[in-house]
C-alpha cells in the first residue's frame, strides 16, 4: 500500500479522528469533504455527494478509501453506489462505514450498497458501527443543556460506541489486509437504556439529567420545529424502531479483534468529553 488514503466526510466525527489516527501512523492522507478543507494538516479535497464528477481528483493516487454518509442525508444508496462504483472501477480497496443491524435484511438500502460492494471485485472490508456515544454532545446536547433527553427510544438498550473506537477500527482495517473481505459489528463494551446513560452523564457533569421516552410524533414535531424537513426527521423517528426492539443491545468483541483493546464505556467517554457535554451552545 504506496498510495494515498482518502477519507470521505473527514471533517466530521469519525472522520477527523480518523485523520489523525492514519497521519500518527505516517500514512499520507487526502481529506475529503464538501469544503475541501486541510484536516489535522492532511491534503483537503472538495468532494460532494451527488456529483460524480467531483470524485476523479479526490481519488487521484489514492489506493484506499475510506467511505461513510454524514448524517443528513436519507438517500444512502443513491448516494453511496456511485462512490463504491468509482473506488471499484480503480482497483481502490474501500472500507465502507454501514449501519448496526443491516445484515438483517437484504431489502435495507444501506445492506443493498454492501452488497454491491461484496459483489465489486475490489477489496474490502465493511464496517457497522452502533449508535454513536458522540451523539450525547452533538445531536441530543440541547436536552441535555435543559436536563432531559426525549427520544422515542422506548425502554431499548444499545450498545454506544465511541466514534474514536470507530476511527482506530477504521485505521486498523485500511492498513491490514488481513481484515479484507469481511463485515464488523462495532460495539461498546455494554448495552444500556437511554435511561441508563441519563445516570451515567448526570453523574459526569454533575447535575440531573434525566430520559423522558416519547413517541414518534413528538420526536418528528421537535426536529421539525427545529428546522429539519418532514422527511428526514421521519426517517430519524424509523430508525429508533430497532432500539425499541432491542435489537441494537448486541454486544460484540469485533473493536478488540480490529484494535487490539476493548472498547471505550459510555461512562470514559463522559469522562473524556466533559467539556464538550457541560458548554452551552
Amino acid at each position: 500500500m504506496k498510495g494515498k488514503v482518502l477519507v470521505i466526510g473527514a471533517t466530521g466525527t469519525v472522520g477527523r479522528p480518523l485523520v489523525k489516527e492514519l497521519l500518527n501512523k505516517g500514512h499520507p492522507v487526502k481529506a475529503g469533504s464538501r469544503t475541501g478543507r486541510s484536516v489535522e494538516g492532511a491534503e483537503g479535497v472538495a468532494l460532494e455527494f451527488g456529483t460524480p464528477a467531483s470524485f476523479e481528483s479526490a481519488f487521484d493516487g489514492v489506493d484506499r478509501v475510506y467511505v461513510l454518509l454524514p448524517s443528513g442525508y436519507a438517500n444512502s444508496k443513491e448516494l453511496l453506489l456511485p462512490v463504491i462504483q468509482t473506488a471499484a472501477s480503480r482497483k481502490v480497496k474501500v472500507v465502507l462505514q454501514s449501519v448496526f443491524g443491516v445484515d438483517a435484511d437484504d431489502s435495507i438500502p444501506y445492506r443493498q450498497v454492501e452488497i454491491a460492494l461484496e459483489k465489486s471485485a475490489t477489496p474490502y472490508v465493511i464496517l457497522r458501527p452502533n449508535w454513536f456515544a458522540n451523539n450525547f454532545h452533538t445531536f441530543w446536547k440541547a436536552g441535555i443543556d435543559h436536563g432531559q433527553i426525549a427520544l422515542p427510544a422506548g425502554e431499548g438498550k444499545s450498545s454506544f460506541i465511541d466514534a474514536r473506537d470507530i476511527a482506530e477500527g477504521a485505521a486498523a482495517a485500511l492498513t491490514n489486509d488481513s481484515f479484507n473481505g469481511k463485515a464488523f459489528n462495532l460495539t461498546g463494551p455494554e448495552a444500556l437504556s437511554y435511561a441508563d446513560a441519563a445516570r451515567i452523564l448526570s453523574e459526569a457533569i454533575g447535575k440531573p439529567v434525566t430520559y423522558n421516552a416519547i413517541n414518534d410524533e413528538t420526536f418528528i414535531g421537535i426536529l421539525t420545529d427545529a428546522g429539519l424537513s418532514a422527511d428526514y426527521a421521519a426517517f430519524l423517528a424509523s430508525i429508533f424502531h430497532p432500539v425499541r426492539q432491542n435489537w441494537t443491545a448486541a454486544v460484540t468483541g469485533d473493536v478488540q479483534t480490529l484494535t487490539g483493546r476493548p472498547p471505550r464505556s459510555l461512562k470514559t467517554y463522559a469522562a473524556d468529553n466533559l467539556a464538550l457535554l457541560t458548554t452551552k451552545n
